[in-house]
């Protein structure tokens, strides 16, 4: 069998899905989120997740619905092309890559930061460049050898950074004076931070993108959407709950407020672990894009969306080793790159692109199979008026290397439709 051929094979299940969308919505926003919210409206501040949590629900449904009909590697790339033909795919997908690659290097830089306050040596201008650029060097080693190695470390890096969390909540929930109480705020507040709490859930689309690799992805991928959001929803309540019962006036307008309600609750340790813990829950985030994205570009090369090479799988390692180098490659360049920032404004704008194909997808898909789903098609419309509503709140700097990223990623679909054919897309 040749490399050209030869597919990863199936061996991720429903524990290592379920990691993905955790680590996609729990990165650096849970340790800076609850005193944001509480500034804002008050003891309110955990039911505003809530609602964070019902106006993502719709987007989630859709893409368990669409997830539940595919069994290959590429999520809404192959739901954009089974609706609206191979280039709308490709759309769907590149312009998310392409963010992703820049927002691993940002995100990466932030962890950095997160260490430096216990290691100030770390924020050195020699030190910390090269500390990004091995932390992405250590992701890809780790997804090269097998998605099974890959798994396990992304499990391992998920329990540093939430039994910290358990603990605040403990001691929080338990130890302090939490306000459950319902206090509504004035209706201009919350509607300011409304858009917050919807991003603190971005990411969960992660676990679609490698469902050629999973044994039974038309199962698990929608349980483990479904699933995760509840439970990341819950997560972020109890992190404020805790937060608001512990001592919120003293560590509001901190830069790490959860690291100081920790020391409230816990003294000296306490603060320490929820500083690890922010570092391994951004570490844990970048893994998890670590694991789904390479698994994107090899799922657009394999419907000739990108070129061939994309494709390789090692016949040795059983992983798509081309596409897992040039994502690792091209996050490191990003990451020694200064002006990496001004790029990554226009990452949300990607997402919210992959998220209007899936919406608009769903119904046609239906149509075609024989009829829409009521539900389903309320579900979409819900989805395509949240979508839009966020992204009008985008700046013209934003829509401008969005732009520029489409551009440079269509260059490259033309170049991979002029080397081979390929069979159209079987929906089931």
């Amino acid at each position: 069998m040749t490399a050209k051929t030869l597919a990863p094979p199936r061996t991720m299940g429903l524990f290592g899905a379920s990691l993905l969308p955790v680590n996609g919505m729990i990165g650096a926003g849970i340790f800076a989120l609850p005193a944001t919210l509480f500034l804002a409206v008050g003891s309110f501040a955990p039911w505003m997740m809530l609602l964070g949590g019902l106006l993502f629900l719709p987007l989630t449904l859709t893409f368990a619905w669409l997830a539940a009909r595919f069994d290959h590697s590429g999520g809404p790339i192959l739901y954009g092309e089974a609706a609206f033909g191979r280039f709308v795919g490709f759309q769907a997908g590149w312009a998310r890559y392409a963010s992703a690659i820049v927002t691993v290097a940002a995100n990466t830089h932030v962890m950095v930061s997160y260490l430096a306050t216990l290691y100030p040596v770390l924020d050195g201008p020699v030190l910390r460049p090269l500390l990004v650029a091995g932390f992405i060097g250590f992701i890809t080693i780790v997804n090269l050898f097998s998605l099974r190695s890959s798994v396990t470390t992304l499990s391992a890096l998920t329990a540093v950074k939430i039994l910290p969390l358990f603990a605040l909540i403990a001691a929080g929930l338990f130890g302090g004076q939490p306000e459950m109480g319902l206090v509504l705020p004035e209706f201009s507040d919350a509607e300011s931070v409304v858009l917050l709490t919807y991003y603190a859930f971005i990411g969960f689309e992660y676990v679609v993108l490698p469902a050629g690799e999973m044994k039974n992805p038309k199962r698990d991928v929608p349980l483990a959407l479904i699933a995760m959001l509840a439970a990341v929803t819950l997560l972020y309540m109890l992190v404020i709950w805790a937060y608001i019962g512990i001592a919120p006036a003293a560590s509001a307008d901190a830069e790490n407020p959860l690291a100081i309600a920790a020391q409230d609750a816990m003294g000296s340790v306490g603060a320490i672990a929820i500083v690890i813990a922010a570092a391994f829950s951004i570490g844990a985030n970048n893994f998890a894009g670590g694991i789904s994205l390479p698994r994107m570009t090899y799922g657009m090369a394999e419907r000739g969306m990108l070129p061939r090479w994309f494709m390789q799988v090692s016949p040795k390692l059983e992983t798509p080793v081309n596409s897992i180098l040039f994502y690792g490659a091209a996050s490191i360049a990003f990451g020694l790159w200064e002006g990496f920032m001004v790029l990554a404004l226009a990452g949300t704008l990607t997402r919210l692109l992959t998220y209007l194909v899936a919406a608009f997808a769903l119904p046609v898909i239906e149509k075609r199979d024989g009829g829409i789903n009521l539900l389903h098609g309320f579900v979409s419309i819900l989805t395509v008026i949240s979508t839009i509503w966020v992204g009008t709140h985008a700046d013209e700097q934003s829509w401008l290397v969005f732009g520029e990223l489409v551009a440079a990623g269509t260059l490259l679909y033309f170049i991979a439709r002029q080397e081979r054919p390929v069979e159209p897309l079987s929906v089931q």
